[in-house]
């Protein structure tokens, strides 16, 4: 590939006409500023009647848009098969594009601007409706697979990707070619001129050179002789569907010659070029179009960004360093002087020290670099290399910063309102307008205040579209207050979303009612009762009461159908959490209230006999059964005396809901054929709601940890007591009663048994935080029950005594009554009435009264769970 280098360029032509007869072929590489630069220069020299660009002909539609001034690049045509929008293709154009830039030159100009390649109808048939993909079309052979979703029309680099054979220096290969071998020509030339890095060489030889003054056409030229040889040893290069799609593209330049003459300009990929330069008769290429299977496709304009041009992102479009290359393309004149202030700023932005000076070192260094590994211009390679020593100081963490804010880059695309879309994607960029939430390729957290209009419109938004399979935000955990006002949620706008909403276009024209039909076709065929529980809070958290009736019957039949226990026992903590949402967003819960308090009593009766005859697995899986339900029993309403319901935290009447769960976990923790696991767990629950006294616990304990018991089960008991980070290390902490009994048992285990308890002990003890484990270990050196005179007296370490401090522990009574809201304990406030005065604590209006800030009182009882007050 010298000659790329070293051709003389013939003498200056005027124009298509002045080169002699046929049509101007510009063979670029998509995506290639060095290839979009000599597109410009080409066609502002020749002046061609009409350009002819590779893509698909059912855009030439859309081509105007590209001149409205909302239009701004990276930006992809989106080709979907009408009744299988999943069934999709994108064409992706960047600002430093070829074929942006042949489109944008042709608006320019008042020049017609065509699509040529295969269509896209045929494109997306491939395959599809039990097509044979494999069938012989006049000797040759379609792809054996569809398009892929961006190589469809924009194949990788110069043309396709692939893993050639290794060419010697006369253009042999070491080894037989196989048909099936898909090359990369970027990669072979490189090679071939020396070269390991192919995006190393591109830069080299095009984007560092500007040699194009002097003749235009000249870079084209040697290209395409570069790709000749290059097909005449590999053929096709293993891309069978490349002769389709050449023989398409000979047909629709033949119709431009006879409309426009020789005066065409055809801009393509320069794989293509050698395949379209030959000739060949219009009857041999008809026939191989011949019974192409056929969809009917609608195409768009939607939004694309950097990092999807990247090969990073899977969708191989042909450059690993889009930003890099956008620069290239916007800032020909002293790129490096340019790249460097654009990092320099960055790294300032992030409160790192860049000055001045250490830009101009990093220019010299990255000269130097150029210099001496005889480069005509630093690379991307050279710019990285100074950035690391003089700016990152050697680090790689802030490098990859650069990388990836600027190397790859999170530019969001912007199409205008007039493209073409289906109602549900303009209803949802109208909700999305009237919410000011801007769609942006860059990851960020939105915080909402549920009491906010705005911001519960936005949570509406979000879950409506979860439901829908648009998976725009992800909700994730707080940072700051845990009530139910408040959601998080991490936002990143991907190109591919687009299809999903074109996807979920099926289901309405709007979100709303396109979430709704969605949610009761998703509960017709929800495989279990957990899913439909499930539904059922995300249809409360996206406030779709139509879908709600739907969903409740069949969650009521499910329920009444099903007898396995673990299954209702996974069904009761969704639909319980459900019942907190009416609070916040006015949602009606009374029917979710029936059902749940119904799905508890069945719980209630199969849970004791679903508890026996358990292996180790299922007693495991059981636990976390029981921890559910019993978080679900805690918010679930009680019966109040007038027939209503209390709030969840308020006393539960005797024999009420509580009641019933109290005595279901003594049947569990006094049946010795339960699972160690079980019975420990139920006795842990007891003791934590205060039905279990410590001295009855401790009893208990000692009775598993007898020597008449299996080591094995005592210690699938003690797992279930103070494991599952339930707090149990710290309830050892403090109860060093319980610990002398666990530290008695486990030194008394005989040798051969030791080793099948310790892997549960380990688990056991491996889930707490260092600073218990460390106060344990202290505590067992020390000796339960020893304690020094300093301990005794409460001047040692903080929190240990000889008792309870009773009067500092009051005297924190009045604090936590008036972050509570309750008043001062015994006073008047402290009932329902002064909940709602001053319930709503974390910024709300406490003037709503027993509305909006009794639901504040109640939320911080349990959403933070803080223990309750006693007046």
């Amino acid at each position: 590939m010298s000659g790329v280098r070293d051709t003389e360029p013939p003498a200056p032509r005027g124009g298509v006409a002045a080169r002699g007869a046929g049509p101007l072929l510009l063979g670029v590489r998509h995506h290639g500023p060095g290839s979009a630069r000599a597109v410009m220069a080409a066609l502002e020299a020749a002046a061609p009647r009409v350009v002819l660009i590779e893509g698909p002909p059912e855009a030439d539609a859309l081509v105007l848009l590209a001149a409205e001034k909302d239009m701004r690049p990276p930006v992809a045509l989106l080709a979907h098969v009408v009744d299988e929008p999943g069934n999709s293709a994108f064409w992706p154009l960047a600002e430093f594009s070829p074929e942006w830039v042949a489109i944008r030159w042709a608006l320019e100009h008042g020049v017609p601007a065509r699509f040529i390649d295969l269509p896209a109808a045929h494109t997306l048939a491939w395959g599809r409706d039990g097509a044979d993909p494999d069938r012989d079309q006049a000797g040759s052979t379609p792809p054996a697979h569809p398009a892929d979703p961006v190589a469809a029309g924009n194949p990788d680099a110069l043309g396709p990707a692939a893993d050639p054979g290794r060419p010697d220096e006369g253009g042999a290969t070491d080894r037989p070619l196989d048909a099936s071998v898909r090359i990369d020509p970027l990669a072979v030339l490189a090679e071939t001129a020396g070269y390991d890095d192919p995006e190393r060489w591109w830069e080299d030889v095009v984007e560092h050179r500007a040699g194009t003054a002097g003749d235009p056409f000249a870079p084209f030229t040697v290209l395409e002789e570069a790709m000749e040889a290059l097909r005449e040893t590999y053929g096709v290069g293993g891309h069978d569907r490349d002769l389709v799609r050449e023989a398409y593209m000979r047909l629709q330049i033949r119709s431009a010659q006879r409309e426009f003459g020789d005066d065409v300009a055809v801009v393509c990929g320069a794989w293509h070029v050698p395949a379209l330069r030959r000739r060949t008769t219009a009857g041999a290429d008809r026939a191989l179009l011949k019974g192409l299977p056929k969809a009917k496709v609608d195409l768009t304009w939607v939004p694309w960004t950097h990092r999807r041009l990247s090969r990073v992102s899977g969708y191989g479009a042909g450059i690993d360093s889009p930003g890099w290359y956008g620069h290239l393309f916007s800032a020909p004149d002293r790129p490096v002087v340019r790249w460097m202030t654009k990092v320099a700023r960055l790294l300032r932005d992030e409160d790192r020290g860049v000055s001045s000076a250490h830009v101009i070192e990093a220019v010299r260094l990255a000269d130097t670099l150029a210099a001496m590994r005889g480069r005509p211009l630093p690379g991307l390679t050279e710019t990285t290399d100074a950035v690391r020593a003089v700016m990152c100081e050697g680090s790689d963490v802030p490098l990859a910063l650069v990388r990836d804010r600027l190397v790859v880059g999170d530019v969001l695309g912007e199409v205008p309102e007039s493209a073409p879309a289906v109602p549900l994607q303009r209803d949802l960029a109208r909700s999305q307008r009237r919410l000011r939430l801007k769609p942006e390729a860059l990851e960020r957290e939105v915080e909402l205040d549920l009491r906010k209009e705005t911001d519960a419109g936005r949570s509406r938004l979000l879950h409506r579209l979860r439901l829908l399979g648009v998976a725009w935000g992800e909700p994730t955990t707080s940072r700051g207050s845990t009530g139910t006002f408040r959601e998080t949620w991490r936002l990143r706008w991907e190109p591919e979303l687009s299809v999903r909403v074109a996807e979920a276009g099926v289901w309405g024209t709007t979100v709303p009612a396109a979430a709704t039909a969605k949610a009761e076709a998703d509960a017709v065929g929800a495989p279990s009762l957990a899913d439909v529980t499930a539904l059922a809070e995300r249809c409360l958290l996206a406030e779709l009461p139509e879908a709600l009736p739907v969903v409740m019957r069949v969650l009521a039949d499910q329920a009444a159908l099903d007898a396995d226990v673990g299954h209702l026992a996974q069904a009761l903590p969704a639909l319980v959490r459900s019942l907190r949402y009416g609070d916040v967003r006015g949602t009606d819960t009374h029917a979710l209230a029936d059902v749940a308090a119904g799905l508890a009593e069945r719980v209630f009766v199969g849970l004791p006999p679903a508890c026996t005859a358990l292996d180790s697995d299922a007693a495991e899986e059981m636990r976390r059964h029981i921890d559910a339900v019993h978080g679900a029993v805690g918010l679930l309403a009680e019966p109040a005396p007038d027939g209503d319901t209390a709030p969840a935290g308020d006393t539960a009447p005797t024999g009420g809901i509580r009641g019933r769960w109290h005595s279901v976990l003594r049947v569990l923790a006094a049946r010795d054929t339960v699972p160690g696991v079980v019975r420990g767990r139920a006795v842990r629950l007891l003791l934590d709601e205060g039905e279990l006294a410590q001295e009855e616990a401790a009893r208990l304990m000692g009775l598993v940890l007898s020597p008449g018991t299996e080591p094995a089960d005592a210690a699938a008991w003690i797992e279930g007591f103070v494991g599952g980070g339930s707090g149990g290390g710290m309830l050892l902490v403090h109860d060093e009663r319980l610990l002398g009994l666990v530290d008695a048992w486990l030194t008394g285990v005989p040798t051969d048994a030791f080793t099948d308890v310790l892997p549960l002990l380990r688990r056991t003890f491996s889930v707490y935080e260092s600073g218990v484990r460390r106060t344990l270990g202290e505590l067992v050196r020390r000796g339960p029950g020893v304690r020094t005179s300093a301990e005794a007296t409460g001047s040692g370490i903080p929190g240990f005594a000889a008792d309870l401090d009773t009067e500092r522990a009051d005297a924190v009574l009045p604090m936590l009554s008036l972050l509570l809201g309750l008043g001062e304990p015994g006073g008047a406030g402290d009932d329902a009435d002064g909940r709602a005065d001053g319930g709503d604590d974390d910024g709300g209006d406490g003037g709503d009264g027993g509305g909006d800030g009794g639901d504040g009182a109640d939320r911080t009882h349990h959403d933070n769970d803080l223990v309750r007050v006693a007046p």
